[in-house]
C-alpha cells in the first residue's frame, strides 16, 4: 500500500511574508499575481509590474534555501471589473512566473465566468511559453462550467487540477462568484474517465459533510447531494 505524503503550502503577497512562512517551517511556499490590472489593485494593492517585480525577489531568497515556489495566476479568463482579459496577458504573467523559477503555474479562473470556448485560447497561448507538464488548473464553478473546462484541460494534456472540498472557497473582490470546482465532482468525472487517482471518493465526501456542518451551509459539490 503506498501512501502520500501531506505538503502544505503558504500562500503571500511578499517578501515578509516569505520571511514569516520560512520561519514557521514553511517547505513549500506560493505567489500569486494577477491577468488584471483592476484585480492586481483590489487584491494586493499594486500594478502587475510591482508585483512581478516583488515576486523575483521572493524566488531569488527561496532558491538559496531550496524552497519550491509555485506562481498562482488569478483572472486568466475574466475581471470582476475589467470584464474579458485577453488571452497573451495571462501568458506574459505565466512566463514571467516560469522564468523567475516557479515549479508550477496555476491558471485560476478566479470568478468563474469562463467556459470551454474562452479557456481554449488562454490555454493556448499560456502553452506556447510555459511548459505543458508545469502547468495546473485552478477553476471556480460560478457557472456551472468548471468540470466541462477541467475536461478540456485534461484533453490538451493538463494534468493538474485544483480543487476544493464540497466546492468551498469564493472571491470576495466578485459578487456571487463561488468557490472553486468541488473535489467530490472532480474525483468522480476522473473515475468515470478511469483516469488513477488514488483518491476515495466516500472519504472526500465524509469531510465535505464534516466541514459544511460545522461551517453551517450546504455542500456546493453535485455529486455529493446525488450521493447524499
Amino acid at each position: 500500500m503506498s501512501t502520500t505524503e501531506s505538503i502544505f503550502s503558504v500562500l503571500f503577497p511578499f517578501l515578509q511574508g516569505f520571511e514569516a512562512a520560512v520561519a514557521a517551517g514553511a517547505k513549500e511556499v506560493a505567489i500569486f499575481a494577477a491577468a488584471s490590472e483592476s484585480f492586481s489593485m483590489s487584491n494586493i494593492n499594486c500594478s502587475i509590474e510591482d508585483s512581478l517585480a516583488r515576486y523575483r525577489d521572493v524566488a531569488l531568497a527561496a532558491k538559496k534555501l531550496s524552497i519550491p515556489v509555485r506562481g498562482n495566476i488569478s483572472c486568466v479568463v475574466g475581471c470582476p471589473v475589467e470584464g474579458a482579459i485577453a488571452p497573451s496577458k495571462v501568458a506574459y504573467v505565466a512566463k514571467e512566473l516560469f522564468d523567475m523559477g516557479c515549479f508550477e503555474i496555476s491558471l485560476g479562473d478566479t470568478i468563474g465566468v469562463g467556459t470551454p470556448g474562452t479557456a481554449i485560447p488562454m490555454l493556448e497561448a499560456v502553452i506556447d511559453v510555459v511548459p505543458l507538464e508545469k502547468l495546473a488548473v485552478h477553476f471556480h464553478d460560478t457557472y456551472g462550467q468548471a468540470i466541462s473546462i477541467i475536461l478540456v484541460s485534461l484533453q490538451m494534456g493538463i494534468s493538474i487540477v485544483d480543487s476544493s472540498v464540497s466546492g468551498l472557497g469564493g472571491c470576495p473582490y466578485a459578487k456571487g462568484a463561488s468557490g472553486n470546482v468541488a473535489s467530490e465532482d472532480l474525483v468522480y468525472i476522473l473515475n468515470g474517465l478511469r483516469v488513477e487517482t488514488n483518491v476515495d471518493l466516500r472519504k472526500v465526501m465524509l469531510a465535505g459533510d464534516f466541514i459544511c456542518k460545522h461551517l453551517g451551509q450546504s455542500s456546493g459539490s453535485k455529486t455529493a447531494i446525488a450521493l447524499s
